[in-house]
């Protein structure tokens, strides 16, 4: 089985997963096509893939015959983020009634309000409508995809969970000597919180300096790193010199993205404050396999398809930074449960959302698909039926800056 993954470029999220797809042998020939190269700003975010490392990948500026053969011969063919520049192959392929799956994310996450346009409505007939019919299945990078495009009655019974698979750095539990799992000890010790991103505006770093201030003030032990860069950082500095956190909180600056799991595996509590803009949110991934017990925000795409409240991690709604502190006062209130969620989101991690388990499963949902023009689809995680979720309403917008930045 020939299978082709299409998309910008080759990086550390999509990594793990065409690794894992290329690891089946001889049952699946793998490639990926990188369409462009990576522009300047992720490279100097510690993104770059050094493309020779993997026989997998090609360049479809440097090689376009052998490119465009796999995106329409291929027995499989799944289409990313290709900036419109094979906008005519793709309309090829997907109308070839060949197994192809979109990847995407939200189309309308800054309102669904715009779906009334009827030009934007126009343009989504051509790019998506038209193939609602055809074998083109919708791999949903988020929890609230599938709203939008149930909207505009797209990928009818044929959208499914997917997200971003990136190198978390879980491993099995370590065992004692009895065969029993060695229990994590937060009880007379500081406890470790983490915040990574960008620092911008839809992130809410700023959310994390505020409970910083609240657990000082409650006299709880405790240290914080805010890791990344970004428009906000010198606010953010102020911010912690004004409210006497210095021994509290540190302002790391960017790291490449194999430190910031370093760190994530020395934390505790990982913070997740981004809003309804986020379509995924890979951090949560990645500090969920580290152990930590998130708290995250249930309006970025990830969160609800990744953490069960109150089992794996606790979720706040709304944006609300009043129920966020809640949450997180929770934890130094329980804080057993601080291992309690780390322990259960490493496992959730370690057997449900990992790269080497959504390429099993998609590989077995299409050999089902080709062998038998049906499939069966899992009960939960990746490849499952996507559930249609309410995502932010007009009102929560009209609360924020609404820019993508």
């Amino acid at each position: 089985m020939v299978v082709t993954f299409v998309s910008n470029y080759i990086n550390h999220h999509q990594l793990p997963f065409c690794r894992a797809m290329a690891g089946f042998g001889e049952d699946v020939d793998f490639h990926f096509i990188q369409v462009m190269p990576m522009e300047e700003k992720r490279l100097s975010m510690g993104w770059g893939v050094n493309v020779s490392d993997y026989p997998f990948v090609h360049e479809l500026y440097k090689d376009r015959e052998t490119c465009e053969r796999l995106i329409i011969e291929s027995d499989v063919t799944i289409f990313g983020w290709s900036e419109g520049l094979i906008e005519d192959l793709e309309k090829k392929r997907l109308s070839s009634g060949r197994l192809s799956f979109r990847v995407s994310e939200r189309i309308y996450r800054e309102g669904q309000w715009k779906a009334i346009s009827p030009r934007g409505l126009k343009k989504k007939k051509a790019e998506h409508y038209v193939y609602r019919n055809l074998p083109v299945f919708l791999l949903c990078a988020g929890a609230y995809v599938a709203s939008d495009f149930n909207l505009i009655r797209c990928y009818p019974d044929k959208m499914l969970k997917w997200g971003y698979f990136p190198e978390t750095g879980a491993v099995e539990d370590d065992m004692d000597a009895f065969g029993q799992k060695t229990p994590v000890t937060i009880s007379g010790r500081s406890i470790r919180i983490c915040w990574a991103g960008r620092l911008i505006d839809l992130k809410h770093p700023e959310f994390a300096l505020k409970v910083a201030e609240t657990l000082h003030k409650k006299g709880y032990d405790f240290t914080m790193e805010i890791i990344g860069d970004g428009r906000l950082s010198g606010t953010l500095s102020e911010r912690v010199r004004h409210m006497g956190l210095e021994g509290k909180v540190t302002l790391t600056g960017g790291m490449k993205p194999a430190k910031v799991l370093e760190h994530m595996r020395e934390a505790d509590v990982f913070l997740f404050t981004s809003n309804y803009l986020e379509g995924w949110g890979a951090v949560v991934n990645e500090a969920m396999g580290c152990g930590c017990a998130v708290v995250a925000s249930g309006e970025a795409g990830a969160v609800p398809f990744l953490i069960e409240h109150g089992h794996n991690g606790r979720i706040y709604e709304n944006g609300s930074y009043a129920d966020f502190e809640r949450n997180v006062l929770y934890l130094f209130e329980n804080n057993d449960k601080i291992a309690e969620y780390g322990q259960n989101a490493k496992e959730s991690i370690n057997k449900l959302w990992n790269a080497q388990n959504a390429a099993s499963r998609f590989v077995d949902f299409c050999k089902g698909y080709l062998t038998e023009g049906k499939t069966q689809f899992p009960a939960e995680g990746p490849m499952s039926p996507a559930p249609v979720l309410k995502p932010a309403g007009f009102a929560r917008t009209l609360q924020e800056r609404n820019v993508l930045e």
